[in-house]
């Protein structure tokens, strides 16, 4: 088990950035159910659902890690900072959103870590950042650790790319006397709104979509990657990556659990790559007619099919760790996405 400083017995002001997020919301209320004075970083115009909960036992910070004066103020006093905000898209068009937000923003936030004496940043990376090589294996499941070196390859995406480069600024903020954990979930699996993040694979299944691909989901219960969080920045661990992965299943024996829980028929239709060129300009031209998000594009149909797997044993030794069944988070977030949503949603 890790050493636990002497500050876990006192009450710790923490600062989460993209707090109102799936992986954010979560992480705070992990930390508030501690007895933790949590702050939140959110945007003015940020939708705080997800937050609903505790939205009376946290202070709400208006700001933005693009906005170094209110960033500045934000993390001024405080003893952790747990860095989730971030954006996620594999459309072209965010490109430039993508390394202005997640390299420029997280730069931002060490440099005032730095500034301010920020006892430990907890940065939420992805496994995406760890890389994907360009040379595999056919049909042939891949493991990847966090002693992968980075890579380039047509494989990593740009918002892979983004990560990497703002892995690289929280590893400047290290050599520069800054205590940090990097984590690098998975797919993160959770309570969230249908049309967002990760439980969006969840309505897939529920408006009962016909196709699957051949490839692996690598996947997290977001209650997991919170728990890991908070023990991780109370520790004494520094300087240090961890993958978080629970576990690793094909797309189609993972669409049949959730389809099974909903009482859904399942996708039966494997996608085959000549049907990928297809769907991934059908989905371009749709997004520029309607300037909604592709469900496809051409970086995500380069990884549909792949079969990677990423070890966790590392994140198990450090914290004693066991990560919860995946047919217990699929049964837990289904029946929450049931009750609340299911007139609306169809």
């Amino acid at each position: 088990m890790p050493k636990i400083r002497l500050f876990d017995f006192f009450m710790t002001q923490i600062l989460i950035t993209g707090a109102n997020g799936l992986l954010g919301s979560a992480i705070a209320r992990q930390f508030v159910e501690q007895g933790h004075q949590v702050f939140a970083l959110c945007r003015a115009e940020a939708d705080l659902s997800l937050l609903k909960e505790i939205k009376n036992k946290i202070t709400l910070v208006e700001g933005d890690v693009l906005d170094v004066l209110s960033l500045e103020k934000a993390i001024k006093n405080m003893d952790f900072v747990v860095h989730t905000a971030a954006v996620v898209s594999f459309a072209p068009k965010d490109r430039n959103k993508l390394f202005k937000v997640n390299v420029e923003g997280t730069a931002n936030v060490v440099n005032l870590c730095l500034e301010k004496k920020t006892k430990k940043l907890v940065f939420i990376s992805s496994v995406a950042a760890i890389g994907r090589p360009a040379n595999l294996t056919k049909n042939k499941d891949i493991y990847l650790n966090e002693n992968q070196k980075w890579e380039e390859s047509p494989l990593n995406s740009n918002y892979a790319k983004s990560k990497y480069l703002a892995e690289n600024e929280v590893w400047r903020g290290d050599a520069e006397g800054l205590d940090v954990v990097i984590v690098n979930p998975s797919i993160v699996l959770g309570e969230g709104d249908w049309n967002r993040s990760s439980t969006q694979l969840f309505k897939y299944v529920f408006d009962k979509k016909p196709f699957y691909t051949s490839g692996n989901i690598n996947y997290i219960d977001v209650k997991d990657l919170s728990e890991v969080v908070y023990k991780l920045a109370f520790s004494a661990i520094k300087a240090e990556r961890f993958i978080l992965n629970a576990g690793t299943i094909s797309y189609k024996d993972f669409f049949e659990k959730i389809a099974k829980n909903f009482g859904k028929k399942p996708p039966k239709i494997e996608v085959k790559t000549w049907m990928m060129k297809i769907i991934w300009r059908f989905e371009a031209l749709r997004s520029m007619i309607t300037g909604k998000a592709p469900l496809i594009t051409k970086e995500t149909t380069k990884t549909a099919k792949t079969k990677f797997v990423y070890e966790n044993e590392k994140i198990k030794r450090a914290l004693d760790f066991e990560f919860t069944p995946l047919d217990q988070t699929i049964k837990r977030v289904s029946d929450f996405l049931m009750k609340p949503k299911e007139k609306s949603i169809k």
